[in-house]
């Protein structure tokens, strides 16, 4: 029998359905540019997808825009790290199941022949004064991400208002800043996954680490469901689910670049 176009019409919209229906769940993540710079993402999500179905939308910005789009309900689930604006966040009623993946650690790179002198220092906060002191140049993430509310707190714990000719703020990831940290021969605070990313391609060098306030400890939440019931909140569970189990766990803690791990896993101890 012929089909007529009004036919045609009424299958079509029988069949939207259906199509929707077979479409692959999009999970929407907002991150640090940490976790997707270094390469951890692109190297663990596949796994998860074929684990799930569930495929992943990374947005990577600086953590305070993270937990803007989490707070606003333009995501699902929140993977960041600044403790005490997620703390503010979760007593905000913006998410739910908060919990540790994993930490790495910062660190303060700059040019070889170190101007300001701080190679070897164990302070991070006297490190950052002498840079200040010596009005040697410096470049601020200026993007409310982790890093750059790490970076407030050493330049308050050193008794320094930054500002002036030698204090750049760049308003950009990681990434970027470390690129422009390496042609203007400038310092900057940076994670330790991101450094070990971008390394080869910079003429600049570790030289300061390993002071107890450069930790950096990430963790993981979902948008609360209650907040907006459009949430993927399912989908949220699963990936926080896998990204502590043994599996996902084990993989974060066996990526690596040049042969160096990036992070260290923390929600399983044993895997």
């Amino acid at each position: 029998m012929k089909r007529t176009p009004r036919s045609l019409f009424a299958l079509v919209l029988l069949l939207i359905p259906a199509i929707a229906w077979c479409a692959p769940a999009l999970l929407r993540l907002a991150t640090t540019t940490s976790t997707d710079n270094s390469g951890l993402l692109g190297d663990i999500l596949p796994a998860f997808t074929n684990s799930t179905g569930i495929q992943v939308q990374v947005i990577a910005v600086g953590t305070g825009k993270a937990l803007r789009l989490g707070a606003n309900g333009d995501v699902d689930v929140v993977l960041v790290h600044a403790p005490p604006s997620e703390e503010k966040w979760m007593a905000a009623g913006n998410g739910v199941n908060r919990r540790y993946v994993m930490y790495n650690d910062f660190v303060i790179v700059g040019p070889p022949d170190d101007p300001a002198g701080i190679a070897g220092t164990k302070d991070a906060a006297a490190a950052f004064k002498r840079i200040a002191e010596h009005k040697s140049l410096f470049i601020s993430r200026g993007d409310d991400s982790g890093t750059n509310k790490k970076e407030l707190i050493l330049w308050k714990d050193a008794g320094i208002q930054p500002a002036g000719h030698w204090y750049r703020a760049a308003g950009q990831g990681m990434g970027k800043v470390l690129a422009m940290a390496g042609e203007l021969d400038a310092y900057t605070l940076t994670d330790r996954g991101t450094w070990l990313a971008y390394q080869s391609k910079l003429p600049l060098k570790i030289l300061v680490q390993g002071d107890k306030r450069l930790f950096n400890p990430y963790h993981v939440m979902a948008v609360n469901p209650d907040k907006y019931p459009d949430a993927r909140y399912t989908d949220a569970m699963q990936f926080i689910a896998w990204l502590t189990s043994v599996k996902g766990q084990h993989m974060i803690g066996a990526y690596r670049v040049k042969n160096q791990q990036l992070f260290v896993p923390t929600a399983v101890t044993h895997h």
